[in-house]
């Protein structure tokens, strides 16, 4: 047979195959017997199902206290949650108007002059002697023009014991003040061995060549001291109670009795001269000064023992410059200082 096996290959493998065959039987016949397998009825549905979850139960069981001490081991590792911070919700933020400026500060009422106790005195009272020391009485007026410049003194020169005693003028310009330390008495400037009448009769005579030199026409002298003082309206401001003078013989303030007359509030003020006005009327010399109640009551009070402020009403301010300090007041070229003031209560 050409393409296939030969007959004699075919005759060759017959015996070889039965031999196996013959083995594989006895392998059968003669080895162990394995043990015959019990069948087991299988399970219903529903109990496997129930097994199955008690199973799974019972390891979820053994395995949670390992699974909760690993949570509790990460939630103590992990910090502790962040307290949540309140924000109040954003508003839209209006337009913040610029402020006000503040009001100007209210003009001074009044500006007030220092003068220096080493170089004014008071006039009223004041010791008046001789060039040689001797006291021969004590001023007791001034009389000024209508120009307000001190024209004569008034001396009340003393008797014996009280008794003689007689009012005399004399020129102004008489006297010699000197240095105007206090209690430093006044001096009449007359011949050693001259009495003060002699005096008084040239003064007598000067006044009355004077009065014949003006064709008749008497002039006008205003008694400061207890002269009332008044605004040009006729209200009442106070009573001259005493005069300061300097060294140089010029008043430099008039003091003033300003107290309540229905109250009795005793209360005293030094009125600057410069701010005096010495007013012709009806042949008389009145005395004004235009100083309000307000003023008044700002200005400091008057003593003999403590600095002296002569007060002048302070002028009004104009529109541009309100609030501003007053100018200094006239006549300050005098040792003094000149400050505006606001009321002292």
């Amino acid at each position: 047979m050409s393409g296939g096996f030969s007959r004699q290959y075919v005759t060759r493998l017959i015996p070889i195959f039965l031999l196996l065959s013959t083995l594989a039987g006895c392998s059968v016949l003669f080895g162990p017997k394995p043990a015959p397998e019990a069948e087991q009825p299988a399970a219903p549905p529903e109990e496997a199902a129930s097994e199955a979850e008690a199973s799974a139960s019972a390891t979820e069981a053994a395995s949670a206290p390992a699974v909760e001490q690993k949570h509790e081991a990460a939630e103590a590792k992990r910090p502790p949650p962040k307290k949540p911070v309140y924000r109040p919700p954003q508003r839209a933020r209006e337009p913040v108007a610029p402020p006000a400026p503040p009001p100007p500060p209210p003009p001074p009422l009044i500006v007030t002059r220092l003068l220096s106790q080493e170089q004014t005195r008071g006039l009223l009272d004041t010791k008046v002697q001789r060039p040689d020391g001797k006291i021969i009485g004590r001023a007791i007026d001034m009389f000024a023009d209508a120009s307000g410049k001190p024209q004569s003194m008034l001396v009340n020169l003393a008797g014996f014991m009280g008794v003689g005693d007689r009012k005399v003028r004399f020129p102004w310009n008489a006297f010699r003040f000197g240095p105007a330390q206090r209690r430093t008495p006044i001096t009449l400037d007359i011949g050693p061995n001259e009495s003060p009448a002699a005096e008084e009769s040239r003064s007598r005579a000067k006044d009355k060549r004077a009065a014949n030199k003006a064709s008749g026409a008497r002039e006008l002298l205003l008694p400061v001291i207890d002269a009332t003082v008044e605004r040009h309206n006729g209200e009442r401001v106070g009573r001259v109670i005493d005069v300061l003078i300097d060294g140089n013989a010029q008043p430099q303030a008039a003091v003033l009795d300003v107290g309540n007359l229905i109250s009795h509030d005793r209360r005293s003020i030094a009125a600057d001269w410069s701010a005096l006005h010495f007013v012709t009327k009806d042949d008389e010399i009145e005395l004004q000064m235009d100083l309000s109640d307000a003023q008044i009551e700002a200005a400091p009070p008057y003593s003999a023992d403590q600095p002296v402020r002569a007060v002048t009403p302070a002028p009004p301010a104009p529109p541009h410059t309100t609030g501003q300090a007053g100018p200094t007041a006239p006549g300050s070229s005098s040792p003094g200082l000149a400050s505006a003031a606001r009321p002292q209560r």
